[in-house]
C-alpha cells in the first residue's frame, strides 16, 4: 500500500512514520510537510529507498488534491486542528483517498463529521481522531462499553508531562483547549463547561503517578455518546504534569491572552522560546498517560473498569495513527464517510489492542466493584 504522512515531520506524525517504513506491505512512504528541511532530516534517518520527501501547504487546496490523489491512505498530522483539520479532509475526500487524523481538538471534529454524507458519496473512509486523546482513549471505551451491560458513564483523563514534547502544534493545542468553554455530556446531553474548571486528582500509575486534570476542550465528549448508545455521562479532564503551566494557562485565557487563533499563535511562540529553559530546569523522565472509567454492570453488579496506559507521548499518539492507517490500508475497517474510531463498523478493539501490544504499549485493565 501506499500512503503519505501530512505534516509527517512533526513530533507525533514521525512515530507513526517510524513504524510505518517498519511494514513489509507498505510499499511507499511518503513525507509531506512544509518544513523541508526536518522532513529531509527524517528520511535521511530512515534511509530506506520507500520513503520520500515532498512538499506540502495545507493552505492549498488544489496543490494538496493533487499530491495525495495517488495513495492508498493519508495520514493527518497536520497541527493545530481547529486551523487545519476540516482543510484536509475536504481535500482528501475530493481526491478519494482515505484518512485517519490525530485530531483532539472538539471544535475542529464538530466541523468535520458533517461531511459524513459527502464522503459516503465517494466512498471514502475518514476517521477522525485516531491519536492518543482522542483514539487510544476511544477505544478503551469501546472495550469496556462492549465487556459490560448497562453501561451509563464513561469517564476520560489524560496527563502529560511539558517535556514530553516540544512540538509547536503541541503547545498551540494546549493553549486552545484550556481557552473559553468546552463540551461535557450530562444527563443524557452535551453541554458546555468553563475550560480549566472542576479540577480533580486522578492516579494513572506507573511512571506519572497522581495529578490534576481539569476540563478541557477534547472530542471524546462529543463522539462516544454520538457512537455508544444510551450513555447519560461523558467527561474529559486533562492536565500538565507541571502543575504551574495548567496554572499560567488558565490564567491567560481568564485574561483573553489565547481567545483567538493569532494570539495563541504569538503566545505559542513566546513558549516555544523557553521549553529549552524548562528542560533544563527539570530534569524529570517524562512521561504521559491516560486513564479511561467505564460504569456499568456485569452479572448484575454494578463495577467499574479502570483502563491505564503510560508511555512517552509520541508513542501514545503516533502508533494508534500508524495502526489506524495499515488497518485501512488492509481493508480492515469497513465503514464509509466520516467517523470516529469508536463507530460501529470502525475500528474494531480487539484488532487494535492486538497491534498495539505488538508495539509494546501497555494497557492495565482493572475490575473495581461499585
Amino acid at each position: 500500500m501506499k500512503i503519505v504522512v501530512l505534516g509527517g515531520a512533526g513530533d507525533m506524525a514521525q512515530r507513526a512514520v517510524k513504524d510505518l517504513v517498519r511494514q513489509e506491505d507498505v510499499s511507499k512512504l511518503t513525507i509531506a510537510d512544509i518544513n523541508r528541511e526536518k522532513a529531509a532530516a527524517l528520511a535521511g534517518e530512515l534511509n530506506n529507498s520507500k520513503v520520500e520527501v515532498i512538499p506540502l501547504d495545507a493552505e492549498n487546496h488544489a496543490d494538496m488534491v493533487d499530491k495525495i490523489k495517488d495513495y492508498d491512505v493519508a495520514c493527518g498530522g497536520v497541527g493545530p486542528f481547529y486551523r487545519f483539520e476540516k482543510k484536509v479532509v475536504s481535500a482528501c475526500i475530493e481526491a478519494g483517498v482515505d484518512y485517519v487524523s490525530i485530531c483532539d481538538d472538539h471544535d475542529a471534529v464538530k466541523s468535520v463529521l458533517p461531511l459524513d454524507d459527502m464522503a459516503k458519496e465517494r466512498k471514502v473512509r475518514v476517521i477522525t481522531g485516531m491519536g492518543w486523546t482522542p483514539g487510544l482513549t476511544n477505544m478503551l471505551a469501546r472495550e469496556g462499553y462492549e465487556a459490560l451491560q448497562e453501561v451509563k458513564e464513561i469517564n476520560v483523563y489524560w496527563g502529560g508531562s511539558a517535556n514530553d514534547s516540544q512540538g509547536f502544534a503541541v503547545i498551540l493545542h494546549t493553549l486552545h483547549i484550556f481557552d473559553g468553554r468546552v463540551p461535557v455530556f450530562s444527563e443524557g446531553r452535551e453541554i458546555e463547561v468553563e475550560a480549566g474548571s472542576e479540577a480533580e486528582t486522578v492516579d494513572f500509575g506507573g511512571s506519572l503517578g497522581r495529578m490534576l486534570t481539569f476540563n478541557v476542550g477534547h472530542p471524546e465528549p462529543v463522539t462516544i455518546p454520538r457512537y455508544l448508545s444510551q450513555l447519560e455521562t461523558v467527561t474529559l479532564k486533562g492536565g500538565l504534569k507541571e502543575n504551574y503551566l495548567n496554572r499560567l494557562t488558565r490564567f491567560l485565557a481568564k485574561m483573553r491572552l489565547i481567545n483567538t487563533p493569532r494570539k495563541k499563535h504569538v503566545l505559542g511562540k513566546i513558549v516555544v522560546a523557553f521549553l529549552p529553559l524548562l528542560h533544563r530546569l527539570d530534569k524529570s523522565v517524562s512521561y504521559s498517560g491516560t486513564r479511561v472509567e467505564v460504569t456499568g454492570y456485569k452479572d448484575d453488579r454494578k463495577v467499574k473498569l479502570v483502563f491505564r496506559a503510560v508511555d512517552h507521548m509520541n508513542n501514545l499518539t503516533g502508533l494508534p495513527l500508524s495502526i489506524g492507517a495499515l488497518m485501512l490500508g488492509r481493508g480492515e475497517i469497513d465503514r464509509k464517510g466520516v467517523f470516529a474510531p469508536e463507530a460501529d463498523g470502525g475500528v474494531a478493539p480487539a484488532l487494535f489492542r492486538e497491534y498495539l501490544d505488538a508495539r509494546g504499549v501497555q494497557v492495565n485493565r482493572d475490575e473495581e466493584p461499585l
